[in-house]
């Protein structure tokens, strides 16, 4: 999961299930940013990408291109997971 995502998805409200999946997390530094690895069922990825719909923008927050980006790299990870029950 990408750094942007990472804290933007910290600094909302999460069930137990989705904190205690991004606290475990491990960091590695990339570049300028960092990667945050999450184990987790493909159900909690799924719930995370959900929650971090607001990067992409809407008609009252416009989207700043590193956070959208950032969303869709991590959308394109785990739509290669096994797919929604």
């Amino acid at each position: 999961m990408p750094g942007k995502v990472a804290d933007f998805l910290r600094a909302g409200e999460l069930d137990d299930v989705e904190r205690a999946a991004l606290d475990q997390g491990v960091t590695v530094r990339r570049g300028q940013g960092y990667t945050l690895r999450v184990t987790a069922v493909p159900a909690v990825h799924h719930r995370l990408l959900a929650r971090c719909q607001p990067l992409d923008g809407g008609p009252d927050a416009p989207a700043v291109p590193a956070q959208r980006k950032a969303r869709r790299e991590y959308e394109n990870r785990v739509s290669t997971l096994t797919p929604r029950p």
